[in-house]
């Protein structure tokens, strides 16, 4: 007689349950800790990003809901900055702890589709090896909690597969609803995973009564966010199509190398390795939806004109079933070497790429490195525009000094100046670039505006006089290199009416300062 008990949540035996192989705690929170320790300790170098200068700013300006991202991450840097002090290792200490809870979540993803302890670990470790863990885990911003909760979703979707206990998906609710607090693209995995589901199945997890119940958890838990949006008229939708405008041409011809970029060259065929799998294997038809899901993002990606990094989530979980079947490949010492090579080769490249590893100057200086590394260049020369930016305003007269505020063109700009301002004595700096524009403007009795990077034309405009007073110089290839300042002089209106003509939604492009708007005919070039 089979005397294993059925348990009704999930229509499968104790026995079963058990059979999955234990999970490897130690060693997986062994391998999250020593990642949280080297991001943390390369922290404090180069400087800020640009989009951190942005939310340190919002961080003194909390509300339900920014133009361009939802309030969380703002909410995360005001507490950082009151625990720990405004200091950049401070501000980069939750990217730190939340990829660790990532990487472990890579390890849950392996046991899910039956990896052993083995399989478990070397997930584990891969994924903190990956690209996407090092660049995710170092710089604040909206992709912490994104990549943090994509993973999540993943995982609990693959166990309620694996499960059938639909209850998972009142788990899954709460899982978004919060990470709708974060950034709004989690809508687009839902979607893929909806129609890897509808493709593959399991099709009755579709039609259970707990997703529409978890549907609207999420909604609930979300809907400060999505009221906020509603009552300022969507501007998440303008944002997406400067996005779109900006990088759509670049996002299709980039692709494939931002593919292999995201997770690295050297454990790509892992994560290839997955997705095969998942398509071929029969006893992993169950989980096959995460297959399709990822190649439904990628054509609607394609067309659409999306970023590829959209998809580096979802490579991330086919990192982790990737490693069980590299797990069960590596049987002899030879292959082990080469599997070990490979992570080592991919934490050494994603280092040196993702990361502040190398000097400054050592990334400018080489022509690969410049094209490559990209982000270190937007982590740059801020501390410089603010002595550049001093001297043009102790350039002007007393009389001036007094009535005289700063404006940047985007929001790093204007960030810089709040940030490294105050020590040169500076007045406030404003700027029109998405939500920095509700931050506040200047007073009608401020009637002197040192500028960066803003249209002559446009200027030239709003005020009686507008004359050039240099450019930024700086011996790094950042996208900001050779901004014009300009001191302009008695506006034309009160600053109540000037400054709805210089409100901007747009993207400010990642190789040059270039500013693109819903509205630009043109992208990034």
């Amino acid at each position: 007689m089979n005397t294993a008990t059925i348990t009704p949540a999930t229509g499968r035996s104790a026995s079963e349950e058990a059979a999955l192989p234990p999970v490897r705690w130690l060693p997986s929170l062994s391998v999250a800790g020593v990642l949280a320790a080297l991001l943390l300790a390369v922290s404090g170098r180069h400087g800020y990003h640009l989009d951190e200068l942005y939310t340190r700013a919002a961080s003194r300006h909390l509300d339900w809901g920014q133009i361009d991202q939802p309030p969380l991450v703002s909410l995360v840097a005001r507490i950082e900055t009151a625990l720990f002090g405004d200091g950049l290792t401070a501000f980069r200490l939750v990217p730190a702890l939340l990829i660790g809870v990532t990487v472990v979540l890579a390890g849950l993803i392996a046991r899910e589709v039956g990896g052993n302890q083995r399989a478990q670990l070397l997930a584990t470790v891969a994924a903190a090896a990956s690209g996407l863990a090092l660049h995710t885990g170092h710089i604040l911003g909206t992709n912490n909690f994104d990549v943090l909760v994509w993973v999540a979703v993943c995982w609990l979707a693959l166990r309620l597969a694996r499960t059938q206990d639909h209850r998972l998906w009142l788990v899954i609710g709460v899982v978004v609803g919060f990470g709708l607090h974060a950034k709004y693209l989690l809508g687009l995995l839902l979607l893929s995973i909806a129609v890897g589901m509808l493709v593959s199945g399991p099709r009755r997890a579709l039609f259970s009564p707990y997703l529409f119940a978890g549907a609207g958890i999420a909604l609930v838990i979300a809907s400060p966010v999505l009221v906020w949006q509603a009552t300022h008229g969507w501007p998440q939708f303008e944002m997406a199509d400067a996005l779109s405008t900006a990088l759509s041409e670049l996002s299709r011809i980039s692709f494939l190398p931002m593919q292999i970029l995201m997770i690295g060259l050297f454990l790509s065929p892992v994560w290839i390795a997955g997705l095969v799998a998942l398509l071929r294997r029969g006893e992993w038809r169950p989980y096959r939806f995460i297959a399709i899901a990822y190649l439904f993002m990628v054509v609607l990606l394609l067309v659409i004109g999306g970023q590829a990094a959209y998809a580096a989530a979802l490579q991330f979980v086919l990192l982790s079933v990737g490693c069980v079947v590299v797990a069960g490949w590596a049987r002899t010492t030879v292959r082990r070497v080469l599997t070990g090579v490979a992570i080592a080769a991919n934490l050494l490249t994603s280092a040196v790429l993702m990361l502040p590893v190398l000097p400054i100057q050592t990334y400018a200086d080489n022509v690969l490195l410049q094209q490559l590394a990209i982000v270190q260049f937007d982590q740059a020369g801020w501390p410089e525009l603010t002595a550049q930016a001093a001297a043009v305003y102790r350039s002007l007269p007393a009389e001036d000094q007094a009535r005289a505020v700063f404006y940047g063109n985007h929001y790093g700009q204007a960030g810089a100046l709040d940030k490294y301002g105050p020590a040169y004595g500076l007045p406030p700096a404003y700027s029109g670039h998405n939500s920095y524009a509700d931050f506040g403007r200047p007073a009608d009795d401020k009637t002197v505006v040192i500028t960066i990077g803003v249209d002559r034309a446009q200027f030239s405009r709003l005020f009686a006089e507008c004359r050039p007073a240099g450019k930024f110089d700086l011996s790094l290839p950042v996208s900001d290199l050779g901004q014009e300042f300009m001191v302009c002089r008695r506006p034309r209106e009160p600053w109540s009416q000037i400054w709805p003509k210089l409100r901007w939604i747009g993207f400010q492009c990642p190789y040059t300062a270039q500013a693109v708007t819903a509205t630009s005919k043109e992208g990034c070039v």
